[in-house]
């Protein structure tokens, strides 16, 4: 097998860093095990000095005509140069480059790479050798407000990530990195491996001789026993609190210790670090800072330390922390990410957000020697588990696998040659529609199978991923060139937000994606703005004949007709096929249109994913919520056909209306005022001080909400054919759900939720909610069927799949290639004259 490394980790702005020390020492050991393998190395000749390096260091080992240089067009410059078309062509330079040299398998030490510099990474779109990446972490993705308020990073970062997306294996380098690929990207667990990491054998236990010693300290201003930091400073590593708990310790502990926080650091956050500590009453040296230290001098430092401490909100890995552990030292950490595993051990965890939960375990390792003993045992002992050799191993075992996988025929090798381009119309963010936040979840699965391109006039659109990874444009340049489209995709509900649809529809066929069944509110809607091209009584008229125009002429409130009506044919006749999200919207059809009307359609899951939600302790923290309460939710935009007012009532029948532990919010808006009246009302006089509605809220807000909560009730009455996401969002999030047997509730597996009747009695619906306040066990059995439920059948990548799957079924019918073969004409012989 030929293995064509990408080690641009080690030569663009990580060279000198972490990813760029990990790059290098995982090759090394991939070179020293290849056995009959080969590697070849592709370096970027834009950093000269590098790849000089990298020649003299890998030449002698694989032989100099294994490492291949290759040069990017002189115009990239990462993100500073945001040129498209500069940035696509950079890419398949390099792709066609590494394709070159024929290669089995491709590895990607580095993807993130090339913000601001000559480093081009990407992963191609379509059927080619299979690609794998080293992923360190999510730190980014997960914590955004921190690292992606820059709009250039952000699009550099997204852009990233859809190529993240298209690997056909990711190499996590700890178990926490690849649960949150998992977690976040909704990855395929079986292309997710766990490579882990090692240390440089120079990280090892030994004695430091007195006069090093003395002189090291001196350097340093380490005059009395010091415990550790290093790892860098980034509001992830939390040095702040850090030196917060350092100054918490009981004075005659602290006051016999020092910090030293060993690391390369810039002045203003120097100068930060020093006011916050002179504000604690630390002095200069009882907390010390280092700067940038070699190596030797680091491993120095880490032998003379009585204990080392890390106190990070996040890592990928924690090396740091397995290198003081390798020296022999008593190690103490943070319980988030990575560190754990690193770890080993319960006891020398600590709560990262809790200063007293820090400085306590800080004290007992300063001052309790048998622990200190015991865990300097253990840090040998667990650092031992970790090596280069064995991630060099778990590596080429899973390169291997990717490679026969490939070689014998899969769901890889069955990768078209190109991706079919794909003309989506839709509503995005910021629109405020479900919709937009159901296409926002999509679009990064369903592009790893598309090339899609956003049909949209707004001026901007908000979600970062489909803004860096789709191309954006208008209406009217579709008109003009829809022809260049293999594939156009409508996705059409009940709202003003489709309007512009039905007559692109008409004029330029496609698939529709039916939202809701019933589409009478925008047909009306368009017609009393003039905009529709038909008046209503026609489109009333052909999808429902003479018998709804009587009843029409006999209704002086066009409402209720509205109610009454779907007024849909003219967009299923005109579709080139249907997709729904539910076996009720087929049942529909039939019972609108006859037996054989949903012939054809294709039914997909609902996508929702629990994604970016806060953990439920700082969920409940944030909305005041304390241990014991019980948080019973209910979530979507309040309306008759909601049944709030039902729960309400049953509320106040129940005891849970008298116990001032337990709390109902509804999370939306109500756009009828005088229903939202009569809310208000039924609340005030049954004086329910434990109800409330919020009106309408952000994604943010509304997340926290469902990741906070205990019980979620969801109820609907007159279905007209949608599903309901908020439902699927409770379920996604683990509540115990309550819902009613009706429209697409109905389908919901019943060990998933507590479902009543379509038409439940008052008395029913407070039992359930007495029974779940009750029963915590059966709540969380509930919340963990509904989970599983979402993840394993409603998660996006299963979505995006199905909903390709029937995307390619729908186009092959016999009936729409006869709709293609004339559309194809007409795009290049034009119309037909008289005399043709």
């Amino acid at each position: 097998m030929r293995i064509v490394i990408d080690l641009q980790g080690a030569q663009a702005v990580n060279a000198r860093r972490g990813i760029g020390g990990y790059s290098v020492s995982l090759v090394e050991h991939l070179v020293d095990q290849s056995g009959g393998h080969e590697i070849v190395l592709a370096l970027n000749g834009a950093f000269t000095d590098e790849t000089d390096r990298l020649r003299e260091r890998f030449g002698p080992s694989i032989g100099d005509e294994r490492v291949r240089v290759w040069y990017p067009p002189d115009q990239v410059r990462g993100a500073e140069a945001d040129d498209p078309w500069t940035r696509k062509a950079a890419e398949l330079v390099r792709e066609a480059f590494i394709e070159s040299l024929d290669p089995d398998v491709v590895l990607v030490t580095s993807l993130f790479e090339g913000f601001g510099d000559g480093a081009v990474t990407s992963v191609p779109g379509a059927a080619g050798t299979p690609t794998a990446i080293v992923l360190y972490d999510l730190i980014p993705l997960v914590r955004r407000a921190d690292y992606l308020t820059d709009p250039r990073v952000e699009r550099w970062y997204e852009r990233c990530i859809g190529h993240l997306r298209r690997a056909d294996l990711l190499l996590a380098i700890s178990e926490a990195s690849r649960v949150e690929a998992i977690d976040w990207l909704d990855a395929d667990p079986a292309k997710v491996t766990n490579i882990s990491a090692g240390v440089r054998s120079v990280f090892s236990p030994g004695d430091v001789e007195p006069r090093i010693a003395r002189k090291l300290k001196q350097r340093f201003r380490l005059d009395r026993p010091f415990a550790l930091y290093t790892g860098g400073i980034d509001p992830r590593k939390n040095i702040e609190g850090l030196i917060d708990a350092f100054a918490a310790m009981p004075i005659e502990v602290r006051s016999a210790h020092q910090l030293a926080v060993v690391c390369s650091i810039e002045p203003a956050a120097r100068t930060a670090l020093e006011r916050r500590c002179g504000r604690l009453g630390l002095s200069e040296t009882d907390v010390v800072f280092t700067g940038f230290v070699s190596e030797s001098d680091l491993v120095t430092l880490c032998r003379l330390a009585t204990a080392a401490v890390f106190p990070s909100l996040h890592e990928g890995f924690g090396l740091p922390a397995l290198e003081a552990m390798s020296c022999g030292r008593a190690v103490i950490a943070s319980n988030r990410s990575s560190l754990p595993e690193v770890i080993g051990r319960d006891d020398a965890l600590f709560d990262p957000t809790s200063t007293e939960s820090i400085a306590s375990l800080l004290e007992q390792v300063l001052t309790d020697g048998s622990y200190r003993a015991d865990l300097e045992q253990h840090a040998l002992q667990q650092s031992a588990r970790f090596s280069w050799g064995r991630t060099a191993a778990t590596t080429l075992a899973a390169l291997e696998e990717l490679h026969v996988t490939r070689t014998l025929g899969g769901p890889a090798a069955a990768r078209p040659a190109r991706r079919p381009s794909m003309a989506m119309l839709t509503p995005l963010p910021p629109e405020p529609s479900g919709i937009s936040d159901y296409s926002a979840l999509l679009l990064p699965h369903l592009s790893l199978l598309y090339d899609i391109d956003l049909i949209t006039d707004l001026p901007e659109i908000t979600d970062p991923w489909a803004a860096a990874n789709c191309g954006i444009r208008s209406i009217e340049w579709f008109r003009r060139h829809h022809h260049r489209y293999d594939r156009v995709v409508y996705h059409m509900g009940n709202s003003s937000f489709h309007g512009h649809m039905f007559d692109l529809l008409a004029d330029i066929p496609g698939i529709v994606v039916l939202h809701d069944f019933a589409l009478s509110g925008i047909v009306s809607h368009r017609d009393s703005l003039g905009e529709a091209a038909e008046p209503w009584h026609t489109d009333l008229y052909r999808s429902h004949g003479y018998t709804a125009l009587v009843d029409e002429a006999s209704t002086p409130d066009r409402s209720d007709m509205v109610w009454r009506y779907p007024v849909n044919l003219h967009v299923l006749q005109q579709s080139m096929g249907t997709i729904v999200h539910s076996e009720n919207a087929r049942r529909l059809a039939e019972q609108w249109y006859g037996p054989r009307a949903a012939d054809g359609w294709h039914v997909v899951p609902m996508p929702r994913s629990a994604a970016g939600a806060p953990d439920r302790a700082t969920a409940r923290a944030h909305l005041g919520l304390k241990d014991d309460d019980v948080a019973v939710r209910s979530f979507g935009n309040l309306a008759r056909t909601k049944l709030n007012d039902r729960l309400i009532d049953a509320w106040a029948r129940s005891t849970l209306s008298r116990d001032h532990s337990c709390r109902l919010v509804f999370v939306g808006e109500n756009n009828d005022p005088a229903y939202a009246a009569s809310l208000a009302e039924s609340i005030q006089s049954q004086s329910l001080d434990n109800v409330s509605i919020t009106g309408r809220v952000d994604a943010e807000v509304y997340t926290r909400h469902l990741a906070a909560a205990d019980i979620g009730v969801q109820l609907r009455a007159r279905s007209r054919g949608e599903t309901s996401a908020s439902a699927f969002d409770c379920l996604a999030h683990g509540l115990a759900t309550i819902v009613n047997a009706n429209g697409s509730l109905a389908e919901i597996p019943a060990d998933a939720v507590v479902r009543l009747e379509d038409e439940f009695t008052t008395e029913e619906l407070v039992d359930a909610l007495e029974r779940l306040r009750r029963d915590a066990d059966e709540r969380a059995r509930l919340g963990g069927t509904g989970r599983a439920l979402v993840r394993d059948g409603h998660g996006p990548r299963v979505t995006g799949e199905a909903m390709a799957e029937a995307v390619e079924r729908l186009w092959a019918r016999p009936t729409n290639r006869r709709l293609r073969i004339a559309d194809a004409i007409s795009a290049s012989a034009g119309a037909p004259t008289d005399t043709a």
